[in-house]
């Protein structure tokens, strides 16, 4: 009897890198577990493929003005629905049939596929992280529209995602379950038997731990930059209504004099505004998703490698079963994350349901009046709803004439750009 390798391929919970023990002689499954399993794939399955097309379509419109996070958002939701289509369908029809159908080539293919969409879809996730990164703590980079360096970071998940996947091609083929049977499935042979603990920890490190550290590196930084900025804002704040209060509007040197004092950084390019904002909290929310439908997945799969007394295949533990197929759940919950968050990417009965709560407009401030001493000591930008306070040209600068138009369409056109919302 060949002894097989310690993991192979299964159609069961273990996945796309695990596998069933081959010197075990056992050529059955548990029915009420495999239901189970069914249901729960293809509810997921149904979850990750309706609303990451609802985001392609929508984002995918050829008349639609794509900003940098459109773009990021369009990628990830696309790697997503390349889990729904090619690993979770996959799986789910390998758990109806119980044994693969089909060619070497097929079950090969399959196996390169489901972790590439994996390796992609953290990846993209990372990338959109990196992104708001730089959006946040290296402003003057993220001013303009998607460049050749945005265009850079969408493609890097995408190549090294193929690159990483190749090693399920050598290591997965069509093989007898246990030779002399006849029975054919699609497993893995390491060839050594420490492969397994290597492969997997290899795995585990590649698509989990390093980007996850990875994220929280990037996130602490964001938070670091918000409250430092956030800072900066009351500081200006107060500083304006002191201006405010001390001007006297005889005096032409009156606002200037208030707000000399006034830190560098309150400019329209160094205040985060509200939109970038809503875009941090859009993405920690996915990354937080991520943690907590992989988590269990990895945890299992090291488990299972390291331990000899883990449950196997065999094993009627349901906890263990399902935990291993909640990973993928992650690709569910994108589309509803993106949709919370923005309200334009929601159907149109979505749309209808939300709009009795939609945020009303807020009363129009004193000193945002039509006067004109008004418009020239303050700047109140507003797009979408979101309000980012500027200073005017007449008061970042010494006393003396106003400002010139190619000063004030300079302050202008940095105004707009930092108030563009998702």
């Amino acid at each position: 009897m060949d002894s097989g390798p310690a993991w192979a391929a299964s159609p069961t919970p273990l996945g796309p890198f695990s596998a069933p023990n081959a010197t075990t002689p056992w050529l059955g499954r548990d029915e009420e577990l495999a239901k189970v399993e069914i249901g729960v794939l293809g509810t997921v399955l149904v979850l990750a493929t309706g609303g990451n097309l609802t985001v392609l379509l929508t984002l995918g419109q050829p008349s639609r003005k794509r900003s940098r996070m459109h773009l990021f958002v369009l990628h990830l939701a696309l790697t997503d629905l390349g889990v729904a289509l090619f690993q979770v369908l996959p799986q789910l029809l390998w758990d109806i049939t119980y044994r693969f159908r089909g060619p070497d080539l097929l079950c090969r293919a399959v196996k390169y596929l489901q972790v590439l969409s994996m390796f992609a879809s953290t990846y993209m996730l990372l990338a959109m992280t990196l992104d708001r990164y730089l959006a946040v703590c290296r402003p003057l980079r993220s001013l303009q529209q998607p460049s050749q360096s945005t265009y850079r970071l969408i493609a890097a998940p995408w190549l090294l995602a193929a690159i990483l996947s190749l090693p399920q091609v050598f290591i997965f083929s069509l093989r007898e379950v246990i030779q002399g049977t006849g029975v054919l499935d699609c497993w893995a042979d390491f060839r050594v038997p420490w492969g397994p603990q290597v492969y997997i920890t290899w795995t585990t490190l590649a698509i989990f731990v390093l980007p996850v550290a990875m994220l929280t590196a990037c996130y602490s930084l964001i938070y670091h930059e918000i409250c430092k900025n956030l800072k900066v804002k009351t500081q200006a704040r107060k500083g304006e209504g002191r201006g405010w209060r001390t001007w006297d509007k005889t005096s032409p040197s009156g606002p200037a004099a208030a707000m000399r004092g006034l830190p560098s950084r309150v400019s329209s390019i160094s205040t985060i505004s509200r939109a970038k904002i809503q875009t941090v909290k859009m993405t920690f929310v996915i990354v937080l998703a991520y943690i907590a439908c992989w988590a269990p997945f990895f945890s299992v799969q090291m488990w299972s490698v390291w331990d000899k007394n883990a449950p196997d295949e065999d094993s009627t533990d349901v906890a263990f079963t399902i935990s291993m197929l909640l990973g993928s759940l992650s690709s569910c919950c994108n589309p509803w994350v993106y949709m919370g968050f923005n309200s334009h990417l929601r159907p149109r009965p979505l749309r209808r349901l939300a709009c009795c709560g939609g945020p009303r407009p807020r009363p129009r401030s004193r000193h945002s009046s039509d006067s004109p001493s008004s418009r020239r000591t303050t700047l109140l930008t507003c797009s979408s709803g979101l309000r980012t306070l500027t200073l005017s040209p007449r008061l970042s600068r010494d006393p003396g004439p106003e400002g010139s138009p190619k000063d004030s369409a300079q302050v202008d056109g940095e105004a707009s750009t930092e108030t563009i919302a998702f």
